[in-house]
C-alpha cells in the first residue's frame, strides 16, 4: 500500500477518497484527521467511513502512531510523577476478543501487592457491552471508579494501584461514539485506548485481540517512547497472557522489539480450558474476583497470577517471569492482595 500525498488535515473528503483507493495515512495525515476528530469538526458520517476504512485493512503502524499522538493531546492527565524507585505501569487490554473475567483489572491489583514501592499501577479501564468490565466489577467492589485526578494520584502514592476510567480522561473520545456505537465492532480506538494512559505510564502490558496486531502495537510503542513494555495475545484468542494455549508475546525494551511464545507450563500453570475463566454476570465477576484475592486456587489464579507476574517483570520488579510469578504467588497466600483492594476502595472513597 502506498501513502496518501500530504493533504490539509482538514479536507476529511479527499483523504477519504484516497484511502477509499488503497492508500495509508502518514503519522502526520493520521495526527492531523484524528486531531479534526477530538476537535468535534467531523460529522458522524465521516468519523464511520474514516474507522470503517482504517479496519478493513488494519491500522498501520504511522497511523496508529499519528493518532495516538493526538490523542495524548486530549487527555486529562493524573497529576503524578514517574520515577525509576516506583515506576508506573498499565495493564489495559484493547477488548474485542472472547470475554473472560477481568483478569488483566484483578491482575493490577496483585502485581502491587507484590512489589511495593518498587510500581505502581494506573490501571486503565472502561465500562464493557457484557456489563462486566473493570469499571463495573471494581464498583461493585466498593471502589470509586469516579474519583477525581488527585484523588486517583493518592491512590497510586498510597496503595500503589488507581483506576483510570477512561470516560472520564478522554472527553474528546465522545465525538466518535456515536459512530463506534453505531459500527458495532472494534476500531482504531480499541488500540488508542491502551496507547493514551492517563497518568504517563511509560511501562506497559498490552493485550491485543487479534495475533496480528501483536508486531503493529509493540512497533507503535517503541515509537511512542515506552521504556518497557508487553504486547500479548493469547492463542486462544484472549486479549491476555492466557493459560489454555501458548501467548504470543512482543518483548519492547530501548526502541527495540523482540517476538516470542509463552507457554504456562514453564511457570508451574496447569492448563485449563476458556470456559473456566468465563462468567455470566457482574455478581459472578465480582464474587471470582473477591475468591482469587483471599486465596482460593483454580484456574482463575492461575491467569492472574501469570498476567500480574508479566507486570511485575515489565516493571523492573524482578529478573525474570518466573521469579515475578513467585512473588506474585506469595503476594496471594500472605494476604496482601487483598488488604491492596480494601485500602484502594478505602482511599478512592476519600474526599478531593
Amino acid at each position: 500500500m502506498t501513502t496518501a500525498p500530504n493533504a490539509p488535515p482538514a479536507a476529511i473528503r479527499d483523504l477519504l477518497t484516497l484511502m477509499l483507493e488503497g492508500r495509508t495515512m502518514s503519522r502526520a495525515q493520521s495526527a492531523g484527521v484524528f486531531e479534526d476528530l477530538f476537535q468535534g469538526t467531523l460529522d458522524d458520517a465521516q468519523i464511520a467511513a474514516l474507522l470503517t476504512l482504517i479496519q478493513t485493512r488494519g491500522a498501520t503502524i504511522d497511523e496508529l502512531t499519528g493518532a495516538a499522538e493526538a490523542m495524548r493531546r486530549h487527555v486529562a492527565v493524573i497529576p503524578v510523577v514517574d520515577s525509576d524507585v516506583a515506576p508506573i505501569i498499565d495493564t489495559c487490554g484493547t477488548g474485542g476478543a472472547p470475554k473472560a473475567f477481568n483478569i488483566s483489572t484483578c491482575a493490577a491489583i496483585v502485581a502491587a501487592a507484590a512489589a511495593p514501592g518498587k510500581l505502581r499501577v494506573a490501571k486503565h479501564g472502561n465500562k464493557s457491552r457484557t456489563g462486566r468490565g473493570s469499571a463495573e466489577v471494581l464498583a461493585a467492589l466498593g471502589v470509586n471508579v469516579d474519583a477525581p485526578p488527585d484523588v486517583q494520584a493518592r491512590c497510586l502514592d498510597q496503595t500503589g494501584v488507581c483506576f483510570c476510567f477512561a470516560v472520564h480522561h478522554h472527553p474528546a473520545v465522545r465525538h466518535a461514539m456515536t459512530a463506534r456505537r453505531s459500527l458495532g465492532f472494534p476500531t482504531i480506538f480499541n488500540l488508542l485506548g491502551p496507547l493514551t494512559n492517563p497518568a504517563g505510564a511509560k511501562r506497559q502490558l498490552i493485550g491485543v485481540y487479534k495475533e496480528s496486531l501483536v508486531e503493529p502495537m509493540a512497533a507503535t510503542l517503541a515509537r511512542l517512547g515506552v521504556v518497557r513494555a508487553m504486547v500479548v495475545h493469547g492463542l486462544d484468542g484472549l486479549d491476555e497472557v492466557t493459560i489454555t494455549a501458548p501467548t504470543r508475546v512482543a518483548f519492547i525494551e530501548r526502541g527495540q522489539v523482540r517476538v516470542d511464545t509463552i507457554h504456562p507450563d514453564r511457570f508451574r500453570i496447569q492448563r485449563s480450558t476458556l470456559e473456566q475463566l468465563r462468567v455470566g454476570s457482574l455478581d459472578a465477576a465480582a464474587r471470582l474476583f473477591t475468591a482469587i484475592l483471599d486465596g482460593q486456587p483454580g484456574p482463575g489464579r492461575d491467569v492472574v497470577l501469570i498476567n500480574a507476574a508479566a507486570a511485575v517483570f515489565i516493571a523492573g520488579a524482578s529478573p525474570d517471569l518466573g521469579t515475578a510469578v513467585e512473588l506474585c504467588r506469595t503476594a496471594l497466600d500472605d494476604g496482601r492482595a487483598r488488604e491492596t483492594l480494601r485500602q484502594l476502595i478505602e482511599v478512592s472513597q476519600s474526599r478531593a
